[in-house]
């Protein structure tokens, strides 16, 4: 995978199979989980602040849920331990592969 923050709306995949796709923010491609948190339309620049308030929005809803409040949205996303936990295996993996000449290294 890559993404450059030059150009935030894009996600190219390099597949093993030596194939590469173009992902774009708001494209069908892109897949239903990150529909629903697209805050404006395809083509319009969302960054930075959009990604914070999405997990504070997704963090209250699941909050109001458990207190009653309102009906769990089963679509609700939040980071939990377990999603922190993945990101820095995927960090130190990155940094193994890199000291290692860039090859693949186990998560």
């Amino acid at each position: 995978m890559e993404w450059a923050q030059e150009e935030p709306n894009i996600l190219w995949v390099h597949d093993l199979d030596a194939s590469t796709r173009k992902i774009t923010r708001g494209s069908p491609e892109a897949g239903e989980a990150a529909s629903r948190v697209t805050r404006i339309p395809a083509g319009h620049p969302e960054g930075y602040l959009e990604g914070f308030a999405t997990i504070y929005r997704k963090a209250a809803e699941l909050i109001r849920a458990a207190d009653g409040d309102c009906v769990s949205d089963p679509a609700a996303m939040a980071p939990d331990s377990a999603d922190g936990l993945a990101g820095l295996q995927f960090i130190d993996a990155c940094v193994r592969s890199n000291l290692q000449g860039s090859s693949w290294v186990r998560i």
